[in-house]
């Protein structure tokens, strides 16, 4: 990445400094959020930012106490690739500014991070500290956060669990022997046990909606082009896009604010909830055969019956497209990932391809491309053509209503990257029915943590719109949350 000239530095500074009223317009918590404020001194991000500004406590004072938190939660969620407390109490200490200065977070560590240990997930990449932010870290930093540091990360977000060779597992606050699902697992394993309000997250096949629905967290896939782009992705479909994983709506859409790129109308911050009534599609079918679990249908059809209580029409729906060959294209799409990794790998390590530098899922994918190498124009002209698709359900609906995984979250080692590769992508396959077609379409996607299952393990609700929908899913949202508020629950790690 360039560095910023003046002109774009004062660019930048001017939107952010025109987003703070805004900001300011929703910073005043709900009931439920003060409520747990006077409780356990746990605040979002937003409001943690209006007390800092206010005087109310300093980003010194905010960063010692995620730090305390870290030191009594991580020993039992290991969701820290890299930490620098000291680097980030300087920050703290000098001041930042912008509309989140002095707020505390971790970055994703598949994100590149200006002087910060950026492993991607791999033990190939040990050592790696880019020069420059990528850009999502860049519009975090200008928007005056504090980095403490990196959060784990499957070997290149390839899997729904995060339990990479180079870090060990990342483990749910919830209940230690299950996933925080992945990619983004550990950011919503540290935002889940309140060791900061938000963290980093990004989503190239559901990898902010599944880790926000084991961790019971708000997680939001935005449009595709809609935020900072990854500016190392060169695969000819751009399914991948950073955004968060929250505890509130209001995080979520702020930051979503804060990185908009121009590349559509600005939404700016989204503060209130819908006003009109949706006709919700109703689709619990999973993409292609596999089983759903009967809590996760239960939960689902009590998310359906609480958006008819709220007055949408919700109809029984079947999506339009064939799901089992939406799969065969996309797996191939994904092992093609894995072999531009690979590449990578072997680049900056000097070495053959082997376990050494990558992980056995990891070389399991690349050979399923290389065996399947002649179908992928084919593959890659299909996935082209599926936003169509895809977006051909919206004549019909307003929003698709699904469950986010098929089954509460599986225990650690179900899908352990280093057993047989066919295995661990099988397991992970028949967990993930219904996020990646929105990654494809570039569409807006949600996962709401509406319910607890029955094993006290969360279960998160999916709803999706069409690309260019983010506003209408974050003022659907903010309704869904004043209906069933979930700030008050949170895993005890004592």
């Amino acid at each position: 990445m360039s560095r910023m000239t003046r002109r774009q530095m004062l660019a930048s500074t001017a939107a952010l400094s025109g987003i703070a009223p805004a900001l300011a317009a929703c910073a005043q918590p709900a009931p439920e959020l003060e409520g747990e404020t006077a409780a356990s001194g746990f605040v979002d991000g937003v409001a943690l930012a209006r007390q800092i500004a206010n005087g109310e406590t300093t980003a010194e004072a905010a960063v010692e106490a995620s730090i305390a938190r870290f030191e009594v939660a991580n020993p039992k969620i290991n969701a820290a690739a890299m930490t620098d407390f000291d680097g980030a109490l300087e920050t703290a200490r000098a001041g930042t500014s912008g509309p989140f200065a002095g707020v505390p977070t971790f970055i994703k560590d598949l994100e590149a991070t200006k002087g910060m240990e950026t492993k991607y997930g791999s033990q190939a990449f040990r050592g790696y500290i880019p020069e420059e932010d990528g850009a999502m870290a860049t519009k975090w930093r200008e928007a005056g956060m504090v980095f403490l540091g990196k959060s784990t990360s499957p070997e290149i977000g390839l899997s729904a669990s995060t339990e990479p060779v180079v870090t060990g597992a990342t483990r749910n606050p919830w209940n230690l022997d299950h996933i925080p699902g992945g990619s983004s697992g550990g950011a919503a394993a540290l935002t889940a046990a309140r060791v900061v309000p938000f963290a980093h997250a990004s989503d190239g096949g559901g990898s902010i909606r599944i880790p926000a629905s084991c961790c019971g967290l708000f997680g939001l896939k935005p449009s595709r082009g809609r935020l900072g782009r990854r500016t190392r992705d060169q695969m000819p479909v751009d399914i991948s896009v950073g955004h968060a994983v929250t505890w509130t709506v209001r995080d979520s859409a702020a930051l979503f604010a804060i990185a908009e790129t121009g590349e559509y109308e600005t939404l700016g911050v989204v503060t209130e909830p819908l006003s009109r009534r949706l006709r919700i599609g109703f689709a619990p079918t999973p993409l292609s055969g596999q089983v759903l679990d009967p809590d996760v249908r239960a939960k689902t059809e009590a998310a359906a019956s609480l958006c008819e209580e709220l007055g949408h029409e919700v109809v029984e729906y079947t999506v339009p497209y064939d799901g089992t060959v939406f799969t065969d294209a996309f797996t191939l799409y994904w092992a093609a990932g894995a072999a531009e990794f690979a590449q990578s790998a072997m680049q900056f390590t000097g070495k053959p391809l082997s376990p050494e530098i990558v992980e056995p899922l990891t070389l399991g994918l690349i050979e399923t491309y290389q065996r399947r190498q002649v179908e992928m124009p084919d593959a890659v002209a299909y996935l082209k053509g599926f936003e169509a698709q895809y977006h051909a359900m919206f004549e019909e609906i307003d929003v698709l209503l699904t469950p986010t995984v098929c089954t509460p979250p599986p225990r650690i080692g179900d899908f352990d990257p280093t057993q047989d590769a066919e295995v661990t992508f099988g397991a992970v396959a028949d967990y993930v029915g219904f996020t990646p077609p929105m990654n494809v379409a570039g569409a807006a996607s949600m996962s709401v943590p509406l319910y607890q299952g029955e094993s006290g393990l969360p279960i998160g609700t999916m709803f999706s719109g069409r690309r260019g929908d983010d506003g209408l899913l974050l003022q659907l949202a903010y309704e869904l949350e004043a209906a069933r508020p979930w700030i008050g629950r949170a895993p005890d790690l004592g």
